[in-house]
């Protein structure tokens, strides 16, 4: 590439003793990777008065909230995001919802109706079913329940989301939630939004609270009043955020700790070189964002880098970009197909963008992805925006093990058991037997008192 304005990095790993780098790139876009603007850091030293760690912030924050309650809230929200607000004007009023929602584009509501079609068509095609097993007196169940309350997070730093609003509550509404609440910073892009607060009338959304960051999580975790505690906790965030929905798990559900958005685009020679380039741009674009090309050719390699310094400068949001490409994406040369197909398993990226003629042999072959796009005419931007399966996805390698988030998310399963006399005579010296071996005398007497109170 050139010398110009964007430096990103390219990475020969033909040889197995530098393939080591391309996990160290990954691992400083996770959650332990203390990813955190100058911006941030400046914020933190201000609030707290000591440079803490992200980690620090967040057992501040949350320790307080837990405490305190929406005092505590409150507190932060003035302190980080510099907005004065009360007990009264936390929650945004149901007559601001309608105004937005009376006011916004048609043609932006008709999109917004839309894609929930085509969200809600996908999500209820994959809910899990109530299944019955059974045997001679013997009737087994496995039944799925809505949760009742969830809190959605919808960032609103860099830009407006009422797309997460969409790839949030359509599924859990898909479920059968009946409470969704929805917290954003209060900012421009966040609860101050026009079009985020119209996207949540139109979901007949009304309970929606100007709070984001740490103190949005804590109080949906622990409950401050006005803001009552939930079920689970889903969407999207930065560091922080990641790492408040870790120290709340288990006082309530989450759907994952996300770190920032990545891509991995594994591409041979045919593919075209601005499409690549194209789609590794538009992850950048969450800055940070992790973009990786993967290829065994040369030759698009260099095309794939002159392409992004033509398209980098034709974008509105190009410094931001060409910050997250030099800061975390790479160009990365392997030897062939198979040394591609076992990095990319490694990296277990969010979004995998697999161009290639043989696109379907190919992701057979690389399971470890949050969502897979095939072909030219998939770019990501469609799972983000308009396909139906949720853009809330595994980051940081987590693809390895975790799923994006779907309906079922929403939902808990339940055994139901039920033995007739009979058929627990079946099972009764395989119970006993057990309960010997595990010097549990109870658990025998539980069954023996039924079958002499029987005979």
């Amino acid at each position: 590439m050139n010398p110009g304005r964007l430096k990103i990095r390219k990475l020969d790993v033909r040889s197995d003793e530098n393939a080591g780098s391309v996990v160290q790139l990954r691992e400083c876009m996770s959650p332990k990777g203390d990813v955190v603007s100058d911006r941030g850091r400046e914020l933190t030293q201000k609030v707290f008065g000591q440079p803490l760690t992200p980690q620090q912030v967040v057992e501040e924050i949350c320790g307080r909230v837990e405490r305190e309650g929406i005092d505590a809230v409150l507190h932060f929200t003035a302190q980080l995001d510099g907005q004065p607000l009360t007990e009264n004007t936390v929650r945004v009023p149901q007559d601001q919802l309608r105004k937005a929602h009376a006011e916004a584009d048609e043609s932006f509501l008709n999109t917004i109706r839309r894609i929930r079609d085509n969200i809600y068509e996908f999500q209820t095609a994959i809910l899990h079913d109530d299944v019955e097993v059974g045997r001679p007196g013997v009737r087994l169940q496995q039944r799925y329940t809505a949760l009742k309350r969830v809190g959605l997070c919808v960032p609103g730093g860099a830009a407006a989301y009422p797309s997460t609003v969409l790839m949030t509550a359509v599924p859990a509404q898909a479920a059968g939630v009946s409470e969704i609440v929805v917290v954003a910073p209060p900012t421009e892009f966040g609860a101050h939004n026009p079009d985020l607060l119209a996207t949540c009338h139109e979901l007949d959304i009304d309970e929606v609270y100007r709070v984001g960051g740490v103190q949005a999580v804590a109080a949906m975790a622990y409950g401050a009043s006005p803001i009552e505690r939930v079920d689970m906790i889903a969407g999207p965030g930065n560091l922080f955020v990641a790492l408040a929905k870790r120290r709340v798990y288990g006082q309530v559900e989450i759907d994952a700790i996300a770190g920032p958005s990545e891509i991995v685009v594994i591409a041979q020679e045919s593919a075209r070189a601005d499409y690549v380039a194209a789609d590794l741009l538009a992850q950048a674009e969450h800055a940070p964002g992790a973009s990786l090309l993967v290829t065994w050719s040369e030759k698009l390699l260099e095309s794939v880098a002159e392409e992004l310094e033509r398209q980098v400068g034709l974008l509105s949001r190009s410094e931001l970009m060409v910050e997250s490409l030099e800061a975390f994406g790479a160009l990365i040369l392997v030897r062939d197909e198979d040394q591609a197909v076992e990095l990319t398993n490694t990296i277990a990226p969010e979004h995998l963008h697999i161009a290639s003629d043989d696109a379907e042999r190919l992701m057979s072959r690389m399971p470890c992805a949050g969502a897979t796009f095939l072909g030219d005419f998939s770019p990501v931007a469609i799972g983000d925006y308009a396909a139906g399966p949720s853009h809330v996805l595994p980051t940081s390698g987590t693809a390895r093990f975790a799923s994006g988030l779907t309906s079922n998310d929403f939902r808990r399963g339940r055994s139901v058991i039920h033995y007739t006399d009979e058929a627990l005579q079946t099972v009764a010296d395989d119970v006993r037997l057990m309960a010997d071996k595990e010097g549990l005398t109870a658990h025998r007497a539980s069954v023996d008192i039924r079958l002499k109170t029987k005979n």
